[in-house]
């Protein structure tokens, strides 16, 4: 079984193409072009997405909400791992760069 964190970790992720993402009442919105899908992304869902528009790394993008956000950092590894973990597995990010291949 793949670690899914330790291959983010270690990877540079991006947002997927072809999505249409909208604000609604403070949370986003996104419709997958190519599955017919709608994900409410949520605020804090948002927010990760909007640090995904260019390539980052995970440590970066958990750095970048912890200023953001008061939550203590194992959680957000965690909660980001979960959320990255969703997106992967509906194809709607990238993992463009994998440092240990």
């Amino acid at each position: 079984m793949i670690n899914t964190q330790k291959v983010l970790e270690d990877s540079l992720i991006v947002q997927g193409q072809g999505n249409i993402v909208s604000d609604m009442d403070g949370e986003k919105v996104m419709l997958s072009i190519e599955k017919g899908k709608y994900y409410n992304l949520g605020e804090l869902g948002g927010s990760i997405w909007d640090l995904m528009k260019e390539p980052i790394t995970f440590d970066l993008l958990v750095t970048e909400l912890l200023t953001q956000y008061d939550v203590e950092k194992e959680v957000c590894i965690v909660q980001v791992t979960d959320f990255l973990t969703q997106l992967n597995d509906e194809g709607l990010m990238k993992i463009i760069d994998s440092r240990n291949s």
